[in-house]
């Protein structure tokens, strides 16, 4: 708005003086009439700017548009991987009343010049989507990010943004492990669900879950009908077992299973053998005879005889069909870990997780199981994560098909 009446100014003051300087009279009267346009140009051009994203408001060499600023978290976190380096995220956010506010240009251009003159020149400073500003702390842990967000918090109390500060990925089990109704939005590290920017695979996917969902239940219905029963008969307790898993995002969710064990059945034996597995421990972890090797848990005294018979027909998992039409697993995906084992991950081990909704079934099950460490296992997920289309999940079902039928790596 000010530039506009600036122009303006200059233009009437242009037209008065050209009056005193006849041999400059008519390109000064020239000046002075462009100078009309000129300035409703800039008027309508300042009201159409109030009402842009900030993605298109904030516009800076050191600052990165959304698609870049993610590409950098991916790339910090990677290295965070490798290294063990502590990465820290600071989000800024603009509350939703603010969209269409007029003084959110001056707001968020503001908070955009304060930043630029405080941050460190190894931070990345861009846009995170949804009227939000992402700020990436290189070398930064906890008690670090603590200091910076209390600093900026102070700094600027008047100003109408939340700010929230995450240090990866020593706090992510915090989130990751908090029960269903405590669960935040999802983490700021994984605003790039997926390299592509797609949630949970390709457009398709949730269709494909439903229609395989139901067209199975309807299928296998009388089999699960014969299942309750043989575990109700054969051993007291309830049909169907219910535990938390970590589904997407770490969202936590009640995961179903037919029952194959004694109920109340202690979890020791399972904890126990899993921190080996994870830990890397492939000798003890390894469960096969001679020759042969087996990463799975193989004499449980715990499993009733129904419930070895559910388990190397894999009729056990059945009931998870229920869990992908309501929306918290797929037919295709990385198995979705229980709270405890989570715990022992390493922090490139939950890119499993975050990146994908969990499966019944997946690269691991159809090229793996039961055969391959902890770490091979996660690979194929990851695999599977980047390279997801509906092609591949068709091959994956039908392979699994054949897999069940065989019996391979079950136990």
């Amino acid at each position: 708005m000010i530039p506009a009446l600036i122009i303006l100014l200059v233009g009437y003051v242009t037209l008065l003086v050209s009056g005193r300087y006849p041999q400059l009279h008519e390109a000064l009267q020239l000046s002075s009439w462009l100078a009309l346009p000129a300035a409703l140009t800039l008027w309508v051009f300042g009201l159409l700017r109030i009402g842009m994203p900030l993605r298109y408001r904030l516009r800076s060499a050191s600052f990165a548009p959304r698609d870049a600023f993610l590409q950098h978290v991916r790339r910090e976190r990677l290295r965070a991987d490798r290294s063990g380096a502590p990465l820290s995220i600071v989000i800024f956010s603009f509350g939703q009343q603010w969209e269409n506010a007029e003084q959110v240009q001056g707001q968020a251009h503001a908070l955009f010049n304060f930043l630029s003159a405080h941050i460190r020149e190894t931070d990345i400073l861009g846009y995170a989507g949804q009227d939000r500003i992402g700020l990436l702390l290189t070398e930064t842990d906890a008690k670090g990010l603590a200091a910076n967000v209390a600093k900026l918090k102070e700094a600027m109390a008047t100003m109408p943004v939340s700010i929230v500060g995450e240090t990866y990925p020593d706090r992510v089990f915090d989130s990751l492990l908090a029960e269903p109704q405590d669960q935040a939005e999802r983490t700021s590290f994984f605003l790039d669900a997926s390299p592509d920017g797609r949630r949970y695979g390709y457009p398709t996917k949730r269709a494909l879950d439903i229609v395989g969902a139901v067209i199975a239940i309807l299928s296998f219905s009388p089999l699960m009908l014969l299942t309750a029963l043989a575990i109700k008969m054969s051993s007291p307790g309830p049909v169907i077992f219910r535990q938390y898993r970590i589904g997407a995002e770490g969202v936590p969710f009640v995961f179903f299973k037919f029952r194959s064990m004694t109920s109340g059945a202690d979890d020791g034996i399972h904890r126990e053998y899993v921190t080996r597995l994870i830990s890397g421990d492939d000798r003890d972890a390894n469960q096969g005879g001679a020759g042969e090797t087996l990463y799975k848990l193989k004499s449980d005294p715990r499993v009733t005889w129904v419930g070895k018979l559910i388990r190397r027909s894999s009729i056990d998992e059945l009931p998870q069909l229920f869990n992908v039409l309501k929306g918290d697993m797929s037919l295709v995906g990385p198995r979705p870990p229980i709270p405890y084992e989570a715990e022992r991950y390493r922090s490139w081990h939950f890119r499993r997780i975050f990146e994908m909704r969990p499966g019944m079934t997946g690269l691991w099950q159809v090229k793996g199981r039961g055969r391959t460490t902890f770490d091979e296992m996660v690979r194929l997920d990851l695999q599977y994560v980047h390279e997801c289309s509906l092609l591949l999940d068709l091959k994956i079902l039908a392979r699994t098909v054949w897999v069940v039928v065989r019996c391979t790596g079950a136990v």
